[in-house]
């Protein structure tokens, strides 16, 4: 099948002139202010403590842990911003800087003008952000990516839910061993897949299949840990919550590269505020065309899978079925996503297309 559905870069960049800006210097928000060696968090008697409820020490976790990894790379592309890793920090960035991270009960002003450090616990974004931070955090510490082994790390406990969040390597394996192994895994396959002497495009395909399976994980644990918080939000984010949630089924599935120009361009047309009562996209007023295109294309892909059953992510899955299958998916959830032009009806077209020439194909 011909792809000629793909938007140039080019054309991708000016369609969003006034898109949300996520980075400082083409890196994310707060990344030159992170410490970036184990050696620069506070730490006492072999001991280095975490303070994840704060911005800058968890933007610290992606920037040491992007680091520790460059080396196992390669395969990925030819510069140090190929790496699948880049998406997690600039998932950060756009909660931070999209107000995700302040304390939507009102009830403190953390994250706010006067603590816009403060990660507050009661942000349901932030909890989902734990799952994907320290969990692969602590999994790099343990297979041995990052230190030198004779420094233990600790994760400072939230003064108020703490009881919500583990804290160590031995905490968090305790409370969540599938996740606490799937993300070991692939940090092993990282190691592993970069000696090996098959093909760059073997060894990504790998990798990024590792790591997506991870960050699924991920984010099917905390969706369940993290339920309770979302009655501190309006329906509208709610339900974007929901949809957000649902579209990284898709992503997952076709072996996105989040690399850090990727990421960026994905980022981008996301809400750059909280929803709130009343905002109904592709007509809310104060959000960009792009944002309203994007809440809306979300908003009728949860939709539809929960109409249809679960049947649509379950054809997507099955129309990822080989590398070449994968990267025509990719260019179609770009063009779904980011182009406002682009017609759900071609979508769906081509997806079946896509299925019925996987069907009995097996990778």
């Amino acid at each position: 099948m011909q792809c000629v559905w793909t938007l140039s870069l080019l054309q991708l960049v000016a369609l969003w002139a006034n898109a949300a800006v996520l980075t400082e210097n083409g890196l994310p928000i707060l990344w030159d202010q992170a410490p970036s060696q184990l050696s620069d968090l506070p730490q006492a008697d072999n001991v280095v403590t975490i303070n994840p409820w704060n911005a800058l020490q968890r933007m610290s976790l992606y920037r040491i842990l992007v680091g520790s990894t460059d080396k196992y790379m390669a395969s990925m592309g030819t510069n140090d911003s190929a790496s699948p890793l880049w998406g997690l920090p600039l998932q950060l960035a756009w909660k931070l800087r999209s107000g995700r991270l302040v304390d939507p009960t009102g009830a403190t002003i953390c994250g706010q003008e006067g603590d816009p450090m403060c990660i507050s616990t009661n942000s349901w974004w932030a909890c989902v952000n734990y799952y994907l931070s320290v969990i692969p955090f602590l999994a790099a510490v343990q297979k041995g990516l990052i230190g030198d082994g004779l420094i233990q790390v600790q994760v400072q406990a939230p003064a108020e839910a703490a009881e919500d969040y583990c804290t160590s390597y031995t905490d968090c394996s305790a409370k969540n061993p599938d996740l606490m192994a799937k993300w070991e895994e692939f940090f092993q396959t990282l190691k592993d897949v970069s000696a090996s002497e098959i093909s760059d495009f073997e060894k990504r395909d790998q990798i990024l299949g590792a790591f997506w399976a991870g960050e699924t994980l991920s984010l099917n644990t905390a969706s369940s840990s993290c339920k309770a918080k979302m009655s501190y939000y309006s329906s509208p984010e709610v339900a974007f919550a929901k949809s957000w949630m649902n579209a990284a089924d898709y992503v997952a599935a076709a072996y996105f590269q989040s690399s850090l120009n990727n990421s960026v361009l994905f980022m981008r047309p996301l809400p750059s505020r909280v929803l709130q009562e009343g905002d109904s996209a592709p007509n809310i007023d104060d959000l960009s065309t792009e944002e309203n295109h994007n809440l809306y294309i979300f908003g009728w892909m949860a939709r539809m899978n929960t109409i249809l059953l679960g049947s649509p992510v379950k054809m997507w899955r099955s129309a990822m079925c080989s590398d070449k299958a994968r990267e025509k998916g990719r260019e179609l959830l770009q063009n779904l996503i980011l182009d406002p032009k682009f017609a759900v009806s071609t979508f769906v077209s081509i997806l079946t297309e896509m299925a019925r020439s996987c069907s009995g194909f097996s990778t």
